[in-house]
This record gives C-alpha cells, sequence and structure tokens, in this order.
C-alpha cells in the first residue's frame, strides 16, 4: 500500500498535527490503494507562512534561474514518468496506455514549456516615458481536482514558479499521490525552501482557509462549479485574484457536409476518454435531421469497441469511474435521461458482464436528446453522451450555446472556412475543427459558468503576474 504519512511544509516532511488519513480506493478493484494525512488549518497555516517567507526571494531570482530549476523538475517527471502513469490509472482508473501518455506525458510537456517560455517572455517593456513590469503576485493557492491530477497540478505550479510565485498547493484528496511524487522531485531538485509546500485536506477544511487567508494573493482553482462558488465568496473578502477552470457541457457540431464517420468516432472518443471524467468531454454530438439514423448507427459501432476493463490491462480503452459515489451520480443522470423521454441506445445503469468488483458503468449512448432535457444541460462526468438533431445551422448554434457552460466544442465540415465561421459563434475558450490537436500553449480556459481565466502558455504565466507601471520624468 501506498502510505504518506507527512506532508511537505518549508522544505521538510512534516508529521501533521491532526491524526485523521485519507483512504485512497483503486476504483477498478474497490480494495485500499494507499493513505494520505488529513491537513487541518494548523498545517495549511504553516504552508502559507513558509510561502509568505520564501516569496520575496524567489520573486527577485533570474528568470534563468527559475528556468534551470524547472527543468531539474521536468527531468524528474520523465525519469518517475511508469511510476506516475500507474499510480494515477490505480487512482483515478484511466487506462495504462492513456496514462502513460496524458497522466504522465502531458505535465511533463507542460512543464518543458514553461522552461523554454522564460526564455523568451518579456517581463518588461518602455511604453512612451514608462516601464512596464510583470511581476509575481507573490503567494498563490493551487486548488486541484482528482480526475487528471498531476496535469492539472503542473498547468498551476509551472506557470507559477516560472513568474516567481511561491505555492501552497492542495490536491484533492481523491487521488493525491502523484503530487507526493512531485513534492520528492522537487525536494530533490533543491528548490528553495518554501517555494513549493503540499497540504492534503478536505475543501472545505483546507481549500477554504487558503481561499480566505489574508498572506494567500491568489487563488487559481480547478474542480466543481458549486466548489469553485465558494472560493470566489472567500477570496473576495481580500479581493485577492482568482482564477477557475470549472465544468463544462462540450457540443461536437457535426454540419452537414462533413466527413461523418471520422466525426462521429471522434466525438465519441472524445466523450468517453478517462471514462468521461474530463470537464472538456464532448458529451453533446449535434447532428443534421437528415443524418440522425446514420450518425446514431455509427455511435452505436463505436461505442461498441469501448468494453470496459482491467485499466491496467495494455487493452482497455475504459476504465472504471473514480468512486462509487461518482458511479451512483452517473447513473442518476442515465435514469433521469429515460425518465424524461431521451431514448437509451446502448448503456444503461445496470454493471457490465463480468465486472463485479470496482465501479464500472457500461458506455451509454442516448438519442433523441432535446435541449431541455437534464442530460443535454447537466455536466454528467461519465462516459454518458447525447446525440441531438438539429435542422439548420442556426438552430445547431442555439443548441450548442444553450447550456449555462462554455468550456469546450467541436465542429466538423468540409469547407475549412465554414467550419471557422461556425467555431467563431460557439460561446467557448476552446473549441476543436475537424478534430484540432490538443495544444499546450494556446490558453485554456472558459466563459459563462465554466470560469474566467486562463491556463497554458504565455497565457497561464500571465494570470500569476502584476503589472506594474514606472514613470519616468522626460
Amino acid at each position: 500500500m501506498h502510505e504518506r504519512k507527512n506532508l511537505y511544509i518549508d522544505g521538510h516532511w512534516v508529521a501533521p498535527v491532526g491524526t485523521q488519513f485519507f483512504d485512497i480506493v483503486n476504483p477498478a478493484t474497490g480494495v485500499l490503494f494507499g493513505r494520505v494525512p488529513a491537513a487541518t488549518h494548523a498545517e495549511a497555516g504553516q504552508a502559507v507562512a513558509a510561502a509568505r517567507r520564501a516569496a520575496e526571494a524567489w520573486g527577485r531570482t533570474p528568470a534563468a534561474e527559475r528556468a534551470a530549476y524547472l527543468a531539474s523538475i521536468h527531468g524528474g517527471l520523465l525519469s518517475r514518468a511508469e511510476e506516475i502513469a500507474r499510480t494515477i490509472t490505480s487512482e483515478v482508473g484511466m487506462p495504462i496506455k492513456l496514462s502513460r501518455r496524458i497522466q504522465a506525458g502531458l505535465p511533463a510537456a507542460v512543464l518543458e514549456s514553461y522552461t523554454t517560455l522564460l526564455g523568451e517572455y518579456a517581463f518588461e517593456e518602455r511604453i512612451g516615458n514608462s516601464l512596464v513590469v510583470r511581476e509575481p503576485a507573490g503567494v498563490a493557492a493551487c486548488i486541484t481536482p482528482w480526475n487528471y491530477p498531476l496535469h492539472q497540478v503542473i498547468a498551476k505550479l509551472a506557470p507559477a514558479l516560472a513568474a516567481g510565485c511561491t505555492v501552497v498547493l492542495k490536491p484533492s484528496e481523491v487521488a493525491p499521490l502523484s503530487a507526493f511524487i512531485l513534492a520528492e522531485i522537487i525536494h530533490e531538485a533543491k528548490l528553495p525552501a518554501g517555494v513549493f509546500n503540499l497540504v492534503t485536506g478536505t475543501g472545505e477544511v483546507v481549500g477554504e482557509y487558503l481561499a480566505g487567508h489574508t498572506d494567500v494573493d491568489l487563488v487559481s482553482f480547478t474542480g466543481s462549479l458549486r466548489a469553485g462558488r465558494r472560493v470566489a465568496e472567500l477570496a473576495s473578502g481580500t479581493v485577492k485574484r482568482v482564477t477557475l477552470e470549472l465544468g463544462g457541457k462540450s457540443a461536437a457540431v457535426v454540419l452537414d457536409d462533413a466527413d461523418l464517420p471520422t466525426a462521429v468516432k471522434t466525438t465519441v472518443g472524445a466523450c468517453f476518454i478517462n471514462s468521461g471524467q474530463t470537464c472538456t468531454a464532448h458529451t453533446r454530438l449535434l447532428v443534421p435531421e437528415q443524418l440522425y439514423t446514420e450518425a446514431a448507427a455509427l455511435a452505436l459501432s463505436t461505442a461498441s469497441t469501448y468494453a470496459p476493463g482491467d485499466p491496467l490491462d495494455e487493452q482497455t480503452r475504459l476504465g472504471p469511474l473514480v468512486s462509487a459515489a461518482q458511479r451512483e451520480r452517473v447513473r442518476d443522470y442515465i435514469r433521469q435521461g429515460i425518465a424524461e423521454g431521451a431514448e437509451l441506445l446502448t448503456g444503461g445503469v445496470e454493471p457490465p458482464d463480468g465486472l463485479t468488483a470496482g465501479f464500472f458503468i457500461r458506455p451509454t449512448v442516448f438519442g433523441r436528446v432535446t435541449p431541455d432535457m437534464t442530460i443535454a444541460r447537466e455536466e454528467i462526468f461519465g462516459p454518458v453522451l447525447s446525440i441531438m438533431a438539429y435542422r439548420d445551422e442556426e438552430e445547431a448554434v442555439n443548441i450548442a450555446n444553450s447550456t449555462p457552460y462554455g468550456l469546450a466544442a467541436a465542429v466538423w465540415s468540409g469547407d475549412p472556412q465554414r467550419a471557422e465561421r461556425v467555431a467563431r459563434r460557439l460561446r467557448a475558450g476552446q473549441v476543436d475543427i475537424n478534430g484540432g490537436a490538443f495544444n499546450p500553449l494556446a490558453p485554456f480556459g472558459g466563459c459563462k459558468q465554466s470560469g474566467y481565466g486562463r491556463e497554458l502558455g504565455s497565457y497561464g504565466l500571465e494570470e500569476f503576474l502584476e503589472l506594474k507601471s514606472l514613470q519616468y520624468r522626460a
């Protein structure tokens, strides 16, 4: 069992004051996999104090030196990549082949991008008689979710450190073990004491404490809409800066001139990745009414290739949900879909054949879903696809924009100019055109109730910087 007894504060592994621990359960087996401390206000306060003490010196550290530390941490991530992938697969349930590429590979790539960016980014510029400087915001509290546990940490930590901020990290208590591996790597890289601190605790105890702390200058949060609202409320008491990346209900708009088989196959994949536990999952497939029957058949054919199985098996494409509670939540949404009149084409609430242990669910596809249905409006966070028909392009755009969220979307068309025209009308922070690949240098984030602020690339760096104008006498 992977048991961690200490927290990482001020450059040292520190025994917690309390005696409570979080049990980490392998979602594929339901068996205890690990245990980490449950921090209290005392440990969180120590972490904030350490970050505050280190903030001025770290903020004055030259960019080249900060880049060297990031490069060292990057090397540590590469050297422990297989361990990271297997750990996250055992915490979250993502199939191991995907974990190697996404859960371990993507964080390393993002970190490397900031090492490069530090050699190129202009922290100062002259405008008339002013010198505009970009300075670190100070102490950053980074609060991260369980579905992509290391990637979401690195998407905050890398730009924070690159900007010259010190960090207090609170990872999700559901999947925290990769954060401890990262802390070991950071310790080996000899990052100055207090620049990085790790405290594991609940959002209600540690997360809320950090969000309201007077010595925390900035909060970067990824998680649920409910928790994001609470973070913003608490942060407003000290008027600190907040970045929120919340939920999504992404639409894939397939136009009548698209390559339909490719569009449907790719959309199903984008819906089912990480068992649907992805904020950008393309969970709504919008197709022209005249292509609905063909699209539904293609979706069923593709869904049949996602048989749930052991995520450590190299051939598995669909793992379990992260917990029993998450499985029941998804089942409730499936029941609502049926009750509200959606056509259940495949899947359902019954356990997959032969999988009596773990938190598995059948890949599910609903047809004839309408915009007013719950499954068309709310984030399910499971492998559940809703197929929706539209009459014309105008209606497609209206349906795509009809949810409270605005994180991601997709457009498919045989005419790139037409696809871009429609993409520009979608209210989402990121729109894939004809299967465009994820770009770790492009801004990531959303609008409406998907949050505000951006991560990745120079856009993510700037979230951790403050602007100052030095006015010179002419």
